[in-house]
């Protein structure tokens, strides 16, 4: 158990780890008794994010070739699905010097549809778990002096079952969970917590003066914001998925213009009415892209390969080949801006940008420009 604490909303909340970390660490572990010839009770791991772990090893299994043993994963206090699985790693040597293979076993999902971290059929381990676990068996090879090569699979027996909870089979990730993580730790944090969180961003903006202020959703609106805008992206408020709540508080807070600038498999949902853009309150992406196509001319068929696209970037190449894209975009964001007039007071103006990481900008509402351009002077 992880003993390690965050305070958000008065609330104490433990930290926990990710399936990412638990498949590092039991590939180290794995890795070291192969080739050292010793049993390991405990393995010690140094996540991304620069948090120590000391993890027990468990169910350790000995062969001639091989070593196997698993991490159970500790989510902490956050409300996770795969908290309480035992992520297992099986090493094995092979004759490819200096090779680190990593692969799927029994309860990982494999990728079926493109566009998602890992090309079509991969094994759903994503780039920083590979990552962590490449640098360690990388590491215990050198410290033994091993010039060979080693094969690892990682395997969740009960991620076959907890994958049917998940949004995987939607995202084309068939057969078990995804090994996820970018720092190695689950940072708990409730819905009110969020919310507060925003708050408190918007108070300290407010406090300093600004009387325009930038929201964005997350990693990808602050790079873009960065690289795009030539801003900088601590000038915008986060607000992860409770969008609604974050122009709500601006205006009560006092602002008098709020613009959010976001990548589109988000921002789409607002054309929907939907302004808390976790899955779990609804992923109505191909749908609405598929009636504004279908409103703006698009056939039967190509209506259907936008219902059955996975990735927000797929359904605008489609509608790029049929020669529909600004049409549709332009519905589409019509439609956000009369969301957000009906939605949020008359004294607030409100606006919105609109990209891709795949197409760059694909359309602003309204006045956004105005806004943006406020923004920049008083940032």
């Amino acid at each position: 158990m992880m003993d390690s604490f965050i305070t958000k909303d008065g609330k104490k909340l433990r930290r926990g780890y990710t399936t990412g970390s638990c498949a590092a660490a039991a590939s180290k572990a794995a890795a070291v008794m192969l080739l050292e010839h010793r049993i390991l009770e405990t393995v010690y791991l140094m996540t991304p994010g620069g948090t120590g772990l000391d993890l027990t090893v468990k169910e350790t299994v000995t062969g001639p070739d091989f070593v196997s043993c698993g991490i159970v994963k500790d989510s902490g206090d956050d409300p996770d699905v795969t908290n309480g699985i035992t992520v297992y790693a099986r090493v094995s040597k092979t004759d490819v010097p200096g090779d680190i293979s990593i692969d799927g076993g029994e309860g990982i999902g494999r990728v079926t549809k493109p566009g998602l971290d890992q090309p079509v059929g991969n094994a759903a381990i994503n780039s920083v778990p590979r990552r962590m676990i490449a640098e360690e068996l990388i590491q215990v090879c050198e410290d033994n002096g091993y010039t060979g090569g080693l094969r690892v699979v990682i395997s969740a027996p009960s991620g076959t079952d907890i994958a049917k909870k998940t949004f995987n089979p939607r995202l084309g990730i068939k057969g078990g969970i995804s090994i996820l993580g970018t720092t190695g730790i689950v940072e708990p944090m409730s819905d009110e917590a969020v919310v507060e969180t925003v708050r408190t961003e918007l108070s300290v903006r407010y406090a300093e003066g600004r009387k325009t202020v930038l929201l964005t959703p997350g990693n990808y609106g602050s790079e873009f914001i960065r690289s795009e805008m030539k801003l900088d992206p601590d000038a915008a408020v986060t607000t992860s998925n409770f969008i609604g709540d974050a122009f709500s508080l601006a205006a009560e807070t006092g602002f008098s213009g709020a613009l959010l600038i976001g990548h589109i498999g988000k921002l789409v949902k607002l054309a929907g009415n939907i302004f808390n853009t976790h899955s779990r309150w609804g992923d109505c992406r191909a749908e609405i892209f598929a009636a504004h196509a279908g409103a703006s001319g698009a056939s039967k068929e190509v209506t259907g390969r936008i219902l059955n696209s996975v990735m927000t970037d797929d359904m605008i190449s489609i509608l790029s080949g049929e020669g529909l894209r600004e049409q549709v975009m332009s519905s589409i964001i019509s439609r956000i801006k009369a969301n957000l007039d009906a939605r949020f007071p008359v004294k607030m103006k409100t606006g919105a940008i609109i990209f891709s990481k795949e197409y760059g900008i694909l359309g602003m509402t309204d006045g956004a420009e105005e806004l943006l351009e406020q923004i920049r002077k008083e940032y």
